[in-house]
């Protein structure tokens, strides 16, 4: 069943959008979201998952539903679990708790954990399956991505002028975007597991790398914040200032910084900059993604976005948008097709 054709598709953005909730410590767990609705399709339950060792998401919507998750339908980003890791398998409690059926949009593709929807079949319980996967694997990309490369999910976020430019004539700090933009900024960050940037960034702006809500207040979650580079960190940085943990990598093997942050259990890397970092990224196939924003300035002199690259990357756009008076684009590089 496609999902525009789907009863269940309103259902499974709604659990999409609490799988997308920004205190979620993902580490080597997804994005999942679910919602239980009973028999009249009143929502009676609701719940997403927090982080590694914590409950799932089916087992909060049912602690909340309680008895009245007896007979109800539950509505999940992804396939229900059968395995015991931290916590015990969602299909046995979404069994146990007498939900006559169970509605996901994607397949859990793990040798252990995939499968529960056979589980719950043989339960009896109805299972829906497909259900608004695109909006599901987006939520779920940076775990499915670790799974599939063992490598983090790399978004490369770029700020420039209509001219190119990241900063003006003085190589910086220069403002780019305007709040709005910088808002949606704060939110990937509240969203990924690290920040990366180059050390010539940490010494032109001296960035703080937190995740800031619009007041200025620290974000509940922090992602780790990597510098990349050989050259010291000054005294009295501000990414040294205690409100997230730092990582300083000497070297320039990006591949073997990516392998050590997947050691890590970090499944999704935003590269702040600078535009050195950004290109070698880029060159060596290691940016999945990109953020960028385009002010409406001319700045007419100053450092570009990219040095020339070796060759020409494809991008495939999944979102444009203008947010205040800046343009932001979002998209997917398919790295991985010529291999």
């Amino acid at each position: 069943m496609s999902s525009e054709e789907s009863p269940w598709s309103a259902l499974m953005r709604q659990a999409v959008n609490l799988a997308m909730s920004p205190d979620v410590a993902t580490s080597s767990n997804p994005r999942v979201g679910c919602v239980i609705v009973d028999a009249a399709g009143a929502v009676v339950g609701s719940g997403y998952h927090r982080g590694t060792g914590t409950p799932h998401a089916e087992v909060v919507a049912l602690a909340e539903a309680g008895e009245r998750a007896r007979g109800a339908t539950a509505v999940v980003t992804l396939e229900p679990c059968r395995h015991t890791g931290r916590t015990g398998p969602c299909a046995d409690a979404l069994i146990e708790a007498g939900v006559a059926r169970v509605v996901y949009a994607v397949d859990d593709p793990g040798g252990d954990s995939g499968g529960g929807a056979d589980v719950l079949r043989a339960a009896g319980l109805e299972v829906i399956d497909g259900v608004e996967g695109d909006g599901a694997r987006y939520v779920a990309r940076a775990w499915l991505h670790s799974r599939d490369f063992g490598r983090p999910l790399v978004t490369l976020k770029t700020a420039m002028s209509l001219d190119g430019r990241v900063a003006d004539a003085t190589g910086g700090p220069t403002p780019i975007t305007g709040q709005q933009a910088q808002c949606i900024s704060h939110e990937w960050r509240a969203r990924v597991d690290a920040i990366v940037v180059g050390i010539g960034t940490v010494l032109t702006d001296d960035p703080s790398l937190t995740a800031r809500h619009a007041n200025g207040a620290l974000m509940s979650r922090q992602p780790l914040r990597v510098v990349v580079g050989n050259r010291a960190i000054p005294d009295g940085a501000r990414i040294e200032d205690g409100s997230a943990e730092t990582l300083v990598f000497a070297g320039r093997d990006l591949h073997a910084l990516m392998a050590y942050l997947h050691a890590r259990d970090v499944q999704h890397v935003l590269v702040e900059g600078g535009p050195t970092l950004a290109a070698a990224l880029l060159e060596e196939g290691l940016v999945d993604e990109v953020l960028w924003f385009i002010a409406p300035s001319i700045l007419g002199d100053g450092p570009v976005a990219l040095p020339p690259l070796d060759r020409t990357i494809d991008v495939r756009v999944r979102r444009m948008r203008v947010v205040g008076e800046d343009v932001v684009v979002e998209g997917v590089i398919d790295v991985h097709r010529d291999r």
